[in-house]
Order: structure tokens, then sequence, then C-alpha cells
């Protein structure tokens, strides 16, 4: 019966060609990031409009137009963000 041999561990090396600032480097850029934030704020924002509606079940003009209208743009700020090249 034959014994298997025995390897020794490689450790993964990244390529020299690159240098360490870009190995190092965050997947976005900061205006990426930025748009982020104003994303997530108005994403609140919207819902913190939505509660602000005093009709009944929130059937209003704040909680039924103008809250999920907010909340979307937040929404398209994040898909923005994501796809915008850094």
């Amino acid at each position: 019966m034959k014994t298997p041999l025995k390897t020794t561990p490689t450790k993964a090396t990244v390529p020299t060609s690159v240098p360490v600032s870009r190995r190092l480097a965050l997947p976005f850029g900061r205006i990426n990031y930025l748009i982020m934030l104003a994303g997530v704020a108005l994403i609140f924002l919207g819902f913190f409009i939505m509660t602000l509606d005093k009709e009944q079940f929130g059937f209003g003009f704040l909680g039924l137009t103008l809250g999920p209208i907010v909340t979307m743009t937040g929404f398209l700020a994040q898909f923005v963000a994501i796809l915008r090249k850094p």
C-alpha cells in the first residue's frame, strides 16, 4: 500500500506587478461611499416621512406619495453608487 505524498502548504502570493497601494485599496472610491451614505439617509428620511402621515393607516399624501418617492430615490442612489466607476 502506497502512502500519500506529503506536501507543504504554499502561501498564495499576489503578483508583484500590482503596486501595494492598489492591492490594499477599497473596492469603491470616496465619491461612491458618499453617494451610498446619501442614499441610506434618503431611505431613512422616506420612512420617517411615511410615519408623519396623520391619515388613518397612512393613506394620506405623505404615506402614499411623498414617502415612497423619497425612499425609491434613496434606493436609486444606492444603485448608482454601486455601478459608478471609481
